[in-house]
């Protein structure tokens, strides 16, 4: 039945007065007056050290450019020549990431149940959004006061609020309906509900606070509350900026699609070097939204010797992350929306990726210059798309990947999470948006 109908209806108004009940206590909340001038502090200290660590960079280096801890973050293999075309500032990212270990705090909202709450979807296409609430909600805070996760919403520096649009999705929508009405009314019902329990919100109009979501209608989730929409860190997939993605002010999400909820063995093993690839480039998938559609039309089936570009129908000898171990450069064009996994499988098969989109706001794109480990190809240049990678020359190649290696651990899904891994580019880059916001005082 459609979500016009009784079911979803009344499972709809059921996850609403779950979201009210919790509300009742004590609405009045805290009385006293929060002080934000600790939590300024912190972060005027935080960004006058990245000022000057970004500072001795554009002078050609000093500070922590070179020192022990400098190369053990970014390992003994990165030369410095190499940093500086990967990162739009090395010393001003290794001093930011070291303040955001030492000092940020995000608070998660405990208001609300699963299975839209609180949890989410940790396989398949969605995994990064629950992988992330799963994450988050297991961290504790330590007892010497480490770690991100606070349980004292007066210390943090961020508000997560943890409902799940693809769980949304999944239990209140019936196909083939295309409504987001309920879905904007769960999310809507929500703020209200913590705005009403906590001063937090309404303190900073929502601005210090966050969302993630890796489905399609994450956007759309959005829009349910207009401060959630135009005030708040929205951390999404599908980050298209002709769709309102602010790349300033929201966070481009990597998506990643784990069959499983593992991260496959054949892109964990060591990648071939560039002389074990014979072919130039590769593709396989549904020709799902215009951009496929144009990619297949053009190049399926036109050399699979060298270009193989298919349809679903790989042939039996081989596979897909084979093809891509194989492949000098692969192929990522959107689907339906932006976003495509292959992306991040390209980058861990080290593969160089083929970013063929119209509008898609890449990820950690304030820290890393993509241009330095991927190309882009505009949709409108599909049909020279062959000539185009084939001008690129061996060398240039080999420097691409060079990148892709030195990237690969930030588009890497631990569990737990680790340094500089996606879970934690994702908070760096909330952390980030922080560092541009001071809060109503």
């Amino acid at each position: 039945m459609a979500p016009g109908g009784a079911p979803a209806r009344s499972f709809v108004v059921v996850v609403l007065a779950v979201i009210a009940l919790s509300a009742i206590v004590a609405v009045a909340g805290t009385k006293k007056a929060l002080s934000t001038v600790d939590v300024e502090e912190e972060l005027d200290a935080a960004r006058a050290a990245i000022r000057r660590a970004a500072r001795q960079h554009r002078r050609g280096g000093g500070g922590d450019v070179g020192s022990a801890n400098w190369l053990r973050f970014y390992g003994g293999e990165a030369d410095y020549d190499l940093l500086s075309r990967v990162y739009r500032n090395p010393a001003a990212f290794y001093r930011s990431y070291v303040e955001m270990e030492r000092r940020f705090k995000v608070y998660v909202y405990e208001e609300g149940e699963p299975p839209i709450l609180h949890e989410g979807p940790c396989k398949n296409i969605y995994t990064i959004e629950g992988s992330f609430i799963e994450q988050l909600e297991l961290m504790s805070p330590s007892d010497a006061g480490g770690g991100v996760r606070t349980w004292d919403p007066t210390r943090a520096h961020a508000f997560f609020l943890p409902f799940s649009v693809s769980q949304m999705v999944k239990f209140v929508y019936r196909p083939p309906s295309q409504d987001r009405a309920p879905l904007r009314a769960i999310v809507a019902d929500y703020v209200r509900v913590v705005a009403a329990r906590h001063p937090f919100w309404n303190r900073s109009a929502g601005a210090d606070h966050f969302m993630l979501s890796c489905h399609d209608w994450g956007p759309y989730a959005s829009r349910g509350q207009p401060e959630l929409y135009t005030n708040a860190i929205r951390a999404l997939c599908n980050a298209n900026t002709s769709e309102g993605f602010r790349p300033g002010k929201d966070v481009s999400v990597p998506e990643i699609n784990l069959y499983d909820g593992d991260m496959p063995r054949e892109l964990l093993a060591p990648a071939p070097g560039l002389e074990s690839r014979p072919l130039l480039a590769f593709f396989a998938g549904g020709r799902h939204g215009h951009v496929r559609d144009l990619l297949l039309r053009h190049w399926k089936g036109r050399d699979a010797a060298t270009f193989p570009v298919y349809e679903y129908d790989l042939p039996a000898a081989g596979d897909y992350y084979s093809f891509m171990r194989r492949a000098r450069f692969c192929l990522c064009p959107s689907g339906h929306e932006v976003a495509s996994p292959r992306v991040v499988e390209a980058i861990q098969a080290e593969c160089v990726p083929v970013v063929i989109a119209d509008g898609y706001a890449l990820p950690f794109a304030d820290v890393l210059r993509w241009e330095a480990f991927s190309v882009a190809v505009a949709v409108g240049d599909i049909p020279r798309l062959r000539e185009r990678l084939e001008r690129i020359p061996a060398a240039e190649v080999e420097r691409l990947r060079r990148g892709v290696r030195l990237v690969k651990r930030h588009l890497m899904l631990q569990q737990p999470p680790r340094r500089l891994d996606m879970f934690n580019m994702i908070l760096h880059s909330v952390w980030l948006r922080g560092l541009n916001l001071r809060l109503h005082r």
